[in-house]
């Protein structure tokens, strides 16, 4: 990172992009804590989505408020913070940023519809069934101001050149 401000880095795509492979590489790499989105939901939304339905725009509310608090509370306390969140629409990035706009970096992990499904199809240990992918490349909205890596490539890779464009 090239400030000492400390941000909240939010690593965000679609179920299976490896959002949580990254944040946990990236904070290795940085030294920057990192939390896992899916520990903030609540229970109810697990339940939805172990049962197979997607979440919708209220279901998510509560949780994208409960990281928002997290990283708020981080950056005050003068700590980064790296969160692994869907952050699908805009509206939900959003809620995210309130308050901490500028000190939020959004990374977003680019892959296909089907080499996403591939890895889904490989990963057990995961609440968020494969057949709920759909329903999240209907409901995204590419981010226009994010640092946007292709993870069509290694882990590691990936990590190298998102530590490129960090702010």
């Amino acid at each position: 990172m090239k400030t000492t401000q400390p941000k909240a880095i939010i690593i965000m795509g679609v179920s299976g992009s490896g959002k949580t492979t990254i944040g946990e590489l990236l904070s290795s790499k940085t030294n920057i804590p990192f939390a896992d989105g899916d520990s903030f939901h609540p229970q109810e939304n697990i339940d939805k989505m172990v049962a197979g339905h997607p979440l919708n725009d209220q279901d998510r509310l509560g949780w994208l408020q409960e990281i928002n608090k997290f990283c708020t509370k981080n950056i005050k306390q003068g700590k980064s913070c790296i969160v692994a969140c869907s952050a699908l629409k805009q509206s939900y990035r959003a809620i995210l940023q309130n308050g901490i706009e500028e000190q939020m970096v959004f990374v977003y992990l680019l892959g296909t519809f089907e080499l996403i499904q591939e890895r889904l199809g490989k990963r057990k240990s995961h609440f968020m069934p494969a057949s709920l992918l759909k329903s999240q490349f209907e409901a995204l909205q590419p981010p226009k101001d994010a640092i946007t890596v292709d993870i069509d490539n290694t882990p590691t890779a990936i990590v190298e050149k998102i530590m490129e464009q960090l702010p």
